[in-house]
C-alpha cells in the first residue's frame, strides 16, 4: 500500500511539473529551422519563423541574435499575448557557398530551458 501511495504522489507530481503555467512558445517551422534550399544571390535573404504563444501569459522575446554578423534579426518589441501569433525575421546576407547557421533566442517560456530557443537555418547560395 506504501508503495502505490508513492507511485500516485510521484505520478501528480510529474503531471503539474508537465502542465507547466506561464508563457510558452511553438514555432511553426518545422525543427526549428528554415531551409533557403538553392539560391541565387538575387534573393533578398529575408525568412520569417512565426510562432504562437500556446502558453496563458504574455510572452516576450528578450533577445534574438545570431554569432555571425552575415545574419541580421528582426524580433517583436511587445509582449505576444497568449493565444497570439508573432513573428522573427531574419535576413541572411548572401554569401556564395553553404548556409548552416544557428539564432539564438532568449524568451521566457516556460517549455524550453531557460527559455532559450534555438532556430536553424541553412540551404546553399549558388
Amino acid at each position: 500500500m506504501k508503495n502505490a501511495a508513492s507511485f500516485i504522489a510521484v505520478l501528480l507530481f510529474s503531471a503539474i511539473s508537465y502542465a507547466q503555467n506561464g508563457p510558452k512558445i511553438e514555432f511553426a517551422a518545422p525543427d526549428n529551422t528554415i531551409d533557403y534550399g538553392k539560391i541565387s544571390k538575387t534573393d533578398n535573404g529575408l525568412r520569417t519563423f512565426e510562432f504562437t504563444n500556446t502558453g496563458d501569459a504574455p510572452l516576450l522575446i528578450i533577445g534574438a541574435e545570431s554569432t555571425v554578423s552575415s545574419i541580421v534579426v528582426t524580433k517583436p518589441a511587445a509582449a505576444v499575448m497568449p493565444g497570439k501569433k508573432g513573428k522573427i525575421d531574419v535576413k541572411y546576407n548572401m554569401a556564395s557557398g553553404p548556409i548552416r547557421k544557428t539564432i539564438t533566442v532568449e524568451t521566457n517560456a516556460v517549455n524550453y530551458p531557460d527559455g532559450r530557443v534555438a532556430l536553424k537555418i541553412k540551404g546553399e547560395v549558388l
